[in-house]
């Protein structure tokens, strides 16, 4: 059985739990399926009912949010990127305006991260072909990273390296990089999708491991150190996946959330499904795993829906 809360009007695009308390998740929406109009981050608490999800707070933009990204320092903050290429620093501890507000992106931010080694720093990808690190001390951010032609739909900090990260994108591409690097470009790029790739994900136990989620309908894993990068595939399907999330519990099941209008968890050893939550009625853009509950879930849609589950057993 899973909890539920309508977010009305507004397609959700990502959901995430805090890093710092248990029952608490944001998910990150837009209206008009973030064509045009506002968004609205609203902060959600698994505590008040086992049946519902209860609202705590909510923001509204100016423009749509596609992604959101918990701080790894401040309990009560979280940033999240919108169609009009800001950045927004919010306290969920008080209402009414971002803390802090950061414009440097020329076309739609798509994601964001926060460094898990370092805490001090966050990535963001845009449209605008290029991704970006930001300390959010700093109005300005420290460095730009050029490589990819079209958008940049995903930009994913090492889980053990906090000057490591991969990207993906339109150019069907995947891209290794340093922030080390004097020019900001590239250590690595592979091949092997033929198509945009849309989400990238790395495993917490295997430092070299990551994986994708391509228009080409199917599922890669990769590891750096293999010249070829890719390792094994899954699929075609019938439909494409649009977000990966490896378990924090376990280095071998894999969360995908997609157009097929559900999440699914699959082992990566045998590429076997393991679990299917099929309750969403439209697309399915967000999907993520809790820091705290071995196997719980949270979802979001294109049918207005945030969901909270459980998968069966413990071993995720």
């Amino acid at each position: 059985m899973s909890r539920g809360y309508r977010t009305t009007g507004f397609k959700g695009y990502a959901v995430k739990f805090s890093p710092f308390t248990d029952t608490l998740l944001a998910a990150a929406t837009s209206a008009n399926f973030g064509l045009v109009g506002n968004g609205r981050l609203c902060i959600l608490s698994t505590r008040q009912s086992p049946t519902a999800l209860s609202p705590l707070q909510q923001y509204d933009t100016q423009d749509g949010l596609f992604d959101l990204s918990w701080s790894e320092l401040h309990e009560n903050q979280l940033i999240t990127g919108s169609g009009d290429g800001s950045i927004k620093l919010w306290d969920i501890s008080i209402p009414g305006l971002p803390l802090s507000k950061y414009q440097e992106h020329t076309r739609e931010v798509m994601s964001l991260e926060w460094n898990y080694v370092s805490k001090s720093t966050f990535l963001s990808s845009s449209w605008d072909s290029t991704i970006k690190l930001w300390n959010p001390a700093s109005p300005h951010s420290l460095r730009t990273f050029q490589g990819h032609t079209g958008c940049v739909y995903t930009g994913a900090w090492s889980p053990r390296n906090s000057d490591q990260f991969a990207s993906c994108g339109e150019d069907k591409t995947v891209k290794l990089w340093s922030t080390n690097d004097p020019h900001g470009k590239p250590m690595a790029s592979f091949g092997g999708h033929t198509d945009q790739v849309l989400s990238l994900d790395w495993n917490k136990y295997s430092p070299t491991m990551f994986a994708t989620a391509s228009v080409d309908k199917t599922i890669k894993i990769w590891d750096v150190r293999n010249p070829r990068g890719q390792i094994s595939m899954f699929g075609p399907f019938e439909f494409a996946a649009r977000r990966v999330r490896f378990s924090p519990f376990s280095p071998n099941y894999l969360a995908t959330a997609g157009y097929n209008m559900s999440a699914s968890v699959w082992d990566v050893r045998t590429g076997a499904v393991t679990f299917v939550h099929d309750a969403h009625t439209e697309f399915v853009f967000g999907v993520d795993w809790s820091l705290f509950h071995p196997g719980q879930m949270a979802t979001c849609g294109w049918d207005e829906q945030v969901h909270v589950f459980n998968v069966p057993g413990t071993q995720v």
